[in-house]
């Protein structure tokens, strides 16, 4: 089992489209996109912390089906996003605001918002968010995990570490 870490997904938000200029057509082409890169990268034993925005002018039955479709064990860290048919959806393992996790010997911190300072900052801490689509100037262990940054799909703790925040192309297909 892997644990994978995404964020802004923003499932059927055509303003993604055109203010973070994603590169799909239309707002069906994305989201069939993004599940397909998270089907690829996730497995349905995997474990996956969604940190925020995960759809907006979404059917509460469509957010469940979404929800359905994405492999793994999901847990939600709400976003500004996030509507309540997203906090009572089915599909989570848990909702909450704010996370710690010790992973591979790393104590995390999580929420949607990235932190100026957090909990052990100096002893260690890594602090994983959303929310800026990949905008923020990098900081010292902290690390924007939402699919603008990371190919449109999840990410491990290994590659966030491993890459340093460099930003990967962007990918279609």
């Amino acid at each position: 089992m892997a644990v994978f870490f995404t964020s802004d997904t923003h499932f059927g938000d055509p303003r993604v489209l055109r203010i973070d200029k994603r590169p799909f057509k239309t707002i069906p082409e994305h989201d069939e996109a993004l599940i397909a890169h998270w089907n690829e990268t996730v497995s349905p034993d995997d474990e996956v912390w969604h940190l925020g925005d995960f759809a907006l002018h979404v059917r509460p039955e469509r957010i469940d089906g979404l929800l359905g479709q994405l492999n793994g064990r999901k847990h939600l860290i709400t976003g500004n996003n996030d509507g309540a048919a997203t906090l009572a959806a089915k599909g989570w393992e848990s909702v909450q605001a704010y996370a710690e996790l010790v992973l591979e010997g790393h104590a995390v911190v999580m929420c949607h918002y990235a932190f100026r300072t957090w909990k052990n900052m100096g002893r260690g801490w890594i602090d994983l968010h959303g929310h800026s689509h990949g905008k923020l100037k990098p900081q010292t262990r902290q690390y924007d995990v939402g699919v603008d940054a990371w190919d449109y799909r999840p990410v491990t703790l290994e590659t966030v570490l491993g890459t340093r925040r460099r930003r990967l192309p962007a990918k279609t297909a």
